[in-house]
């Protein structure tokens, strides 16, 4: 087993540098100028040290869409975010509906080995909200799967939702919806408001989220279940869940914000490039700004990307026939930066909470988002907070370039990831 040792880190951004030593898999001593042998040294000049973080939203496409992105370089994307766990969610072709697929995705993950790859498991069959998926089974295979989504599709079927939350609190799973009443959606493609109306685009209105958080809140009460609520955009959401945590209830409902969500508005559509299109739709000033606020409060539990990869030909098309999405994963933790730290509405700690610590507390993952202390599991990243960098698509591991970042400087820098004590990138580059 090797021994690393990490030099002139902060724990949370807190008090003067200390080095790390990891022995093995653990993290085996915490002090300052430690004198050991050590396989490979980091000196790391003062970076922040943070549990690795865990994406419960990621999109892979495989099996299905390799041309926008596989298990290998959506595994090499999140390495160099700084993320030690991700969750493949289950819109792949085929559907990852039953333990076959979900296994697939699970042994791919442990081919490539850069983080921990968690399949997420359909809801409902091939994500069509007409009867359940075979979620015991899944649960039951290797995958040993946790977490289901229909995502790209809400499950609007209240009588199938309250199914699922009934039959998932049997092994302790999770139901995380992307909350969209499809009624209210039909054509939709842009936030409902004043800039939809100039640009001539059908208006996705804010109540057809918020209608089924609510209901769906109402559920988790009513059944006992675990429901986490996908990808949430409005204030008018935010309020339900603030209103919703504060009841007694035996329900647990979590929520989760990608890092567009709290950065871009819709303000960006006039151009129309499909490179800013994304479901749910960007919103208003006014969203933008109370999910930053729940976030910090904790009415929002934690970041999550929906990292979205496509095929250029995907995205380089009319409005209308462009698909949904954005990649997320290399951008996150500049963007949580930009938004929360510089804000001051987070400090390190906040980082950690929010993009490792609770996103590992819902999934049920034991041995990620644990503190940064001596005999506790080396899934680790090193932040450079000073360094800035520019997004470049091409730049980046996905085989997709669909960014809105294009071109920005973010703060904050990824110097390491450290999956179970092994180095999975540094210094920008992944590492086997």
């Amino acid at each position: 087993m090797s021994r690393v040792l990490l030099k002139d880190v902060r724990p949370y951004g807190e008090g003067e540098p200390v080095d790390v030593l990891v022995d093995g898999e653990v993290i085996a001593e915490i002090g300052a100028n430690l004198d050991t042998d050590a396989d490979e040294i980091i000196q790391a000049g003062g970076a922040v040290a943070l549990p690795g973080f865990v994406d419960l939203h990621t999109h892979l496409r495989e099996p299905g869409r390799e041309d926008a992105e596989t298990v290998e370089t959506g595994s090499m994307a999140a390495a160099l975010g700084g993320y030690t766990a991700v969750f493949a969610m289950a819109n792949t072709d085929p559907v990852a509906d039953n333990a076959v697929i979900v296994e697939h995705v699970w042994r791919r993950g442990r081919e490539v080995g850069l983080v921990d790859v968690h399949p997420v498991g359909a809801v409902t069959v091939g994500l069509k909200g007409e009867k359940l998926a075979e979620l015991g089974t899944m649960r039951r295979s290797i995958a040993e799967v946790r977490v289901f989504s229909d995502d790209g599709h809400c499950v609007h079927d209240p009588l199938l939702m309250r199914r699922a939350l009934e039959y998932t609190k049997s092994f302790g799973g999770v139901v995380a919806q992307h909350a969209e009443e499809p009624r209210l959606t039909v054509g939709a493609q842009a936030h409902e408001g004043a800039n939809a109306a100039r640009l001539g685009l059908a208006g996705w209105p804010a109540p057809a989220e918020e209608a089924i958080v609510a209901r769906d809140c109402l559920l988790a009460g009513h059944t006992g279940g675990t429901l986490h609520i996908c990808h949430v955009s409005t204030e008018g959401t935010a309020e339900i869940l603030r209103w919703w945590k504060s009841r007694e209830s035996s329900g647990r409902v979590s929520a989760e914000v990608t890092p567009h969500h709290l950065l871009l508005t819709d303000d960006r559509l006039a151009t129309y490039d499909p490179i800013n299109k994304v479901n749910p739709p960007l919103r208003t000033d006014a969203d933008v700004l109370a999910l930053r606020q729940a976030l910090a409060d904790g009415t929002v539990d934690c970041v999550a990307t929906d990292h979205a990869p496509h095929a250029a030909q995907d995205k380089d098309c009319e409005w209308s026939a462009a698909k949904p999405g954005m990649l997320g994963l290399q951008t996150a933790l500049g963007i949580v930066v930009q938004t929360m730290v510089r804000s001051g509405l987070l400090d390190w700690r906040g980082v950690a909470r929010v993009m490792s610590e609770r996103p590992a507390e819902i999934a049920g993952l034991t041995d990620q988002g644990r503190p940064v202390a001596a005999g506790e599991p080396a899934n680790l990243v090193l932040v450079d907070p000073d360094a800035e960098w520019t997004v470049r698509a091409a730049e980046l591991a996905s085989l997709g370039e669909n960014s809105p970042f294009e071109g920005m400087r973010l703060p904050g820098r990824v110097v390491a990831t450290l999956l179970r004590g092994r180095i999975t990138a540094h210094e920008g580059k992944v590492t086997r």
